[in-house]
């Protein structure tokens, strides 16, 4: 079986940023979040990564992040554009952003032969996350139905005291296998507990603390690649007429339109680490905290990567 291998969703990376030589770093040595990520995965057997970056900030991308790691690991890259669509389709002429998360992953298609793992590059995993599905994609083998995989994290490890997130909040049957991802767009702390709106706050339910939900960390064999393909085509024929402009591929709905034709299942991998992310920038500290007192623990060197 081929070693999966570790696709970093970082096409966004600029915009976000404000630009890449302006990627604020989490702990005194200079690292940022990504470093985290490339060291635990290293540790949890990953040998190839795969970044998805736009083109025009390859050079800008490589002085600050990728001739680092290529140190360490075999870096790709891979671009996601928004002119890359089937041959029969035009991109509307006022149309910017790319097609979505799935459309990302899609732009690896020449570079994925065997399983792989999908990340976003601003958000710390930990390290058990890494391990949980590396091992998952190692061991499993597909029968009549593709083998998925989803790190599921604890509500209460992925909110923060600085305002509301967004989270998919996970169903699972009792063989800890995704019945169903609920996006939450609006979760917050509320009077010691943690609470959801759907109505700009008038009224809130309460979430327990354990509740599973997705934080974007996905493993799949290669056959999730070909059905992304498959669907590519019908989401463009409704997207162009719907909403030409903004209409995005999202990588969970494909999952989940597997899901529904029972032609796939997503084993949920819970993990107890903590999901760390700047939301907002007071969330940074939190970051900072959480990241020293691992290094302190002796979960982390001081110097990553050297």
């Amino acid at each position: 079986m081929k070693k999966p291998i570790l696709l970093i969703m970082a096409a966004g990376m600029g915009s976000r940023y404000g630009g890449l030589k302006q990627i604020d770093p989490v702990d005194s040595a200079g690292h940022i979040i990504m470093d985290y990520s490339i060291y635990d995965a290293k540790r949890a057997g990953f040998e190839d990564v795969v970044f998805i970056i736009k083109r025009e900030n390859e050079e800008s991308f490589k002085e600050a992040i990728g001739n680092r790691i290529s140190k360490h690991m075999k870096v790709h890259y891979c671009y996601q554009e928004v002119s890359q669509v089937p041959s029969e389709f035009e991109v509307p002429k006022d149309r910017v952003k790319p097609w979505g998360t799935a459309h990302a992953v899609l732009a690896c298609k020449e570079v994925v032969e065997g399983p792989f793992v999908v990340i976003n590059a601003d958000d710390f995993y930990g390290r058990e996350a890494f391990q949980l599905v590396y091992d998952f994609l190692m061991k499993t083998e597909e029968d009549e139905v593709y083998r998925y995989a989803m790190v599921g994290y604890e509500l209460r490890n992925t909110v923060t005291d600085n305002g509301s997130v967004s989270r998919g909040v996970c169903e699972l049957s009792p063989e800890k296998e995704l019945l169903s991802i609920t996006e939450r767009t609006r979760i917050e702390k509320r009077n010691g507990e943690i609470a959801y709106t759907l109505d700009e706050g008038e009224t809130y339910h309460v979430l327990p603390e354990d509740t599973l939900v997705s934080m974007n960390m996905w493993g799949f064999s290669k056959s999730l690649m070909e059905e992304i393909e498959r669907g590519f085509r019908d989401f463009l024929k409704e997207t162009l007429q719907s909403n030409p402009l903004k209409g995005e591929y999202y990588l969970p709905g494909v999952v989940s339109r597997l899901m529904e034709e029972k032609r796939a299942s997503v084993k949920v991998l819970k993990t107890a680490d903590k999901w760390y992310g700047i939301t907002y920038k007071e969330d940074k500290k939190e970051v900072e905290e959480g990241l020293s007192n691992m290094r302190s623990q002796g979960i982390y060197e001081a110097n990553l990567l050297e």
